[in-house]
């Protein structure tokens, strides 16, 4: 068998062998890939060490909420619904009708009440002219007194003026001078007199009586007089003060809006019979409103009352930001206060980190330019000014 010749393998040389230099296009790559690496790390570089520096100074949390004092609206006196002219969503100024009930019997209320006053007052003008009359009496008492008194005066002059004459004519009944007809005759004057003047003695106790009792009434009726005008008397002042109470229960009839704000949760229907205290629905005032920014505990190290904030609502993004300022802080944790709290004494513990909520209140001129709802999800941020 013969040997075969063994073959050569030629290889052409190509245009990227090596030892050949790369093209230009490779060559700005790299250089692209370098300097993209070179910014890429100042970046880090400048994010570091900005993040040392104010490393503290600022605390964020998107676990934040508007809130605002709403403002429930009840009824302040009972009756019939005749008209609601609110509804949900409406914005209403404070001072607006709200709802309207019957006027008819609080109507009714406050002409009995004012009835009532003219009558008291006709009964403390009659206890004032009873009073001058009690007076009059008085008086005449005391006349009629002065008049017994002279009676008595009158009987006691006759008395002694029989006496007298019975004595003179006892004294010449044993001479014969003075029959026994005439000295019955003075023993009969004599006992005349004695009665006239213990008539005239009754008289004038009963005068001092009847003065006594006049003087009594007189007392009494000054007592409720008091010596104050009609007007004043208290039991015009009790009229009085019934009729103001008919009066408001009948401005209450008409409900009004207590605030600006907007209309949420109306209850209230046409028709519908409704109760003193009841509510009816709620104003909401969306341009006082505030947001509550429920704060980690390790981020209120530094965070104190007064000091600024900003704050972004997810219905307008982050090119809105509300600048405001921290009031308060709330007085317990948001699980503290929940309907059934965390109970950690049976042993078996594991740490939750709280939350702390924080009220944060916001420029009133930007919520006017964008108003928010109660509710809304926020992000706050407040700058606790150390670093």
């Amino acid at each position: 068998m013969a040997d075969r010749d063994p073959q050569i393998l030629v290889v052409e040389d190509t245009p990227g062998d090596i030892g050949e230099k790369a093209p230009p296009a490779t060559s700005a790559r790299k250089r692209g890939f370098l300097v993209l690496g070179t910014v890429v790390g100042i970046a880090a570089l400048a994010y570091t060490g900005y993040s040392w520096l104010t490393g503290g100074r600022y605390v964020e949390t998107d676990n934040a909420y508007v809130n605002a004092e709403v403002a429930p609206v009840t009824a302040l006196a009972g009756g019939t619904v005749i008209k609601v002219a609110a509804f949900d969503t409406k914005s209403v100024r404070k001072g607006d009708v709200l709802v309207e009930l019957d006027q008819a019997d609080a109507r009714i209320a406050v002409a009995e009440a004012e009835a009532a006053v003219a009558q008291a007052l006709r009964r403390a003008n009659q206890t004032v002219a009873t009073g001058t009359a009690l007076s009059a009496q008085v008086s005449a008492s005391d006349a009629d007194i002065r008049r017994k008194q002279a009676l008595i005066s009158v009987a006691s002059a006759n008395l002694a003026r029989a006496r007298l004459d019975l004595t003179r004519r006892e004294a010449l009944v044993s001479g014969g001078a003075v029959s026994g007809e005439e000295l019955s005759s003075a023993r009969n004057a004599f006992a005349g007199a004695q009665g006239q003047l213990a008539v005239a003695q009754a008289d004038l106790a009963q005068a001092r009586a009847g003065r006594g009792s006049a003087e009594g009434q007189y007392s009494a009726n000054a007592a409720l007089v008091g010596g104050t005008p009609p007007s004043a008397n208290p039991d015009v002042l009790a009229a009085k003060a019934r009729l103001e109470r008919a009066r408001l229960d009948l401005a209450r009839t008409v409900i009004r809006a207590p605030m600006d704000g907007v209309v949420t949760q109306r209850s209230v229907q046409v028709g519908q019979r409704v109760a003193s205290g009841v509510p009816l629905m709620t104003i909401v005032p969306i341009g006082d409103a505030h947001v509550d920014a429920n704060f980690k505990e390790s981020q209120l190290r530094r965070v104190r009352p007064g000091q600024s904030a900003e704050v972004t609502s997810d219905l307008y993004g982050g090119k809105v930001v509300y600048h405001g300022r921290v009031v308060g802080f709330s007085g317990s944790t948001g699980s503290a206060m929940a309907l059934i709290p965390a109970q950690n004494a049976t042993g078996n513990w594991i740490k939750v980190v709280q939350r702390l909520p924080v009220r944060i209140a916001i420029d009133p001129k930007e919520l006017k330019e964008h108003p928010l709802r109660v509710g809304l999800s926020m992000t706050a941020t407040i700058d606790t000014g150390t670093e």
